[in-house]
């Protein structure tokens, strides 16, 4: 399986979600990096945040971000 800079960008973002607070989100500046852009638009497409810019995870998001966080973890 090949993992696309799509997938790796919206993984990178999932990663920087704190998951030790539910009141912490994430604010994705007008000026971030096209790519840090496009992967919070994605991530909220899927339902996986509340705002296109990053804003909360939903429910579905938590669960993304532990498995992403989990992951990282294991590989480093």
């Amino acid at each position: 399986m090949h993992l696309n800079n799509e997938f790796v960008e919206d993984v990178e973002l999932l990663a920087l979600f704190r998951l030790d607070s539910a009141q912490e989100g994430l604010k994705i500046h007008h000026d971030a990096a096209p790519e840090r852009l496009s992967a919070a638009q994605r991530l909220f497409d899927k339902k996986l945040t509340s705002l296109a810019d990053g804003g909360y995870l939903t429910p579905l998001g938590i669960q993304a971000a532990e498995h992403a966080h989990a992951l990282l973890r294991i590989l480093r």
